[in-house]
């Protein structure tokens, strides 16, 4: 075999080398890494008191209230967050889909809570539902409407989090979902349209199915997401009041140093959790996105 066929054998290895090494660095190692911890009690701050201790740690998480809480908030966290962007992101989209300078000026406004800091962010909309001199609960009251607690109140907190959530996520996937609209040829509209078809009809016969590939990806994305949240939830409500906020990932940071062997099981049940999630994902949607 003379050199030039071994540098071509060898050329693509080399040539993902780098970004396998990345992968293995900071994705592979780290895994494992946590796996290995989640079967010891370790403490961060005396790590002579460590012990191999199996599988309590995963014993321990699913008989603990405190994790069930954390859980269902971050449950409806996520089917709060995922549902409501992905509605209203294809609303804004089909409002923007056509081509013009208002609407490009538009989507650069819906875009730019994407590229702020999500502690800025979280630090702008404390002010704003700040219960006693906040501007929301000020239009409230201008409005005649029943002012809230917002971030003061276990029944409100959650929701309040989650409209945080939305507002600073809403404009990049509209400006995805805006992109795929607009790839969709215009004969297909014509030719619907030679068949009198109706609007609803048009939507979920053509467009839907035409845009389920960026739908499918969003929806992935956005569970994974929405799973591990952290900043907003740390910045805003410090997982209060009550553990109304507290949500997997604050509950693992919870644990960090006193035992840092159960926030690594934690994370691992987070990982099968999010594992499992784009497993059904793919196998029940999978079916339903159509590739052009």
């Amino acid at each position: 075999m003379d050199k030039k066929t071994i540098w071509e054998s060898v050329r693509p290895y080399l040539m993902i080398a780098p970004a396998m090494a990345g992968i293995c660095m900071f994705v592979m190692y780290p895994i494992i890494y946590l796996i290995y911890l989640s079967f010891f009690k370790y403490n961060l701050m005396n790590q002579a008191k460590s012990k191999f201790i199996g599988l309590d740690n995963f014993t321990q998480i699913f008989t603990r209230a405190d994790f069930y809480k954390a859980l269902t908030n971050t449950l409806l966290y996520s089917v709060g967050v995922v549902i409501l962007t992905m509605i209203l992101s294809l609303l804004i989209a089909i409002w923007l889909s056509k081509r013009s300078r208002f609407n490009a000026i538009i989507q650069a406004g819906l875009f730019t809570p994407h590229i702020v800091s999500i502690v800025s962010i979280s630090l702008v909309w404390l002010w704003l539902m700040e219960p006693n001199h906040g501007l929301l609960n000020f239009l409230l009251k201008s409005l005649g409407l029943p002012t809230s607690q917002w971030l003061q109140s276990s029944n409100t907190a959650l929701i309040s989090v989650i409209i945080v959530s939305v507002w600073q996520g809403i404009g990049y996937y509209t400006l995805i979902i805006v992109a795929a609209l607009q790839s969709i040829s215009p004969a297909i509209y014509e030719a619907a349209a030679l068949d009198n078809a109706s609007r609803f009809k048009i939507f979920y016969k053509i467009t839907l199915p035409l845009i389920s590939p960026q739908l499918f990806f969003i929806l992935i994305i956005m569970t994974i997401g929405s799973f591990k949240v952290f900043d907003t939830v740390q910045v805003m409500t410090g997982g209060g009041p009550n553990d109304a906020t507290s949500t997997i990932v604050y509950y693992i940071f919870k644990y960090r140093t006193t035992n840092i062997g159960y926030s690594a099981a934690t994370g691992v049940v987070l990982m099968a959790i999010i594992g499992l999630l784009t497993f059904v994902y793919f196998r029940v949607l999978s079916k339903r996105v159509h590739y052009q």
